[in-house]
């Protein structure tokens, strides 16, 4: 939250905010209990969201996918699947050489 005035020199910087609170909707799936990523997709709807995403890469893939899972099945059927986008994405690492990673991310919606 802003605590200062909002003047036109940093009108720029609140929007830039604003935009990064749309993010706040994206549970990144990483090395943790599948059980951690689930509490914090039920706890962004329960905290009002209309959409999460779910998003993971390389062999975590399938954890995202049994995150899904289990948020559809065990804690809040009344939420869908509502689109899944899969894509190829490149990192660099710390020698400087390009690897490309599998990703996925499942947008979840209350129905």
């Amino acid at each position: 939250m802003l605590n200062r005035v909002i003047s036109m020199e940093n009108i720029e910087e609140v929007k830039e905010v604003k935009t990064m609170r749309k993010d706040d909707n994206i549970v990144y799936v990483g090395k943790k209990g599948a059980m951690g990523y689930v509490l914090a997709v039920v706890t962004q709807f329960n905290n009002g969201a209309g959409e999460v995403s779910v998003k993971a890469r390389g062999k975590l893939i399938s954890r995202a996918v049994d995150v899904v899972e289990i948020v559809r099945n065990r804690f809040m059927p009344n939420v869908g699947v509502n689109d899944i986008k899969i894509m190829t994405e490149e990192l660099t690492s710390e020698d400087g050489s390009r690897n490309k990673v599998s990703a996925i991310e499942i947008l979840l919606k209350k129905q």
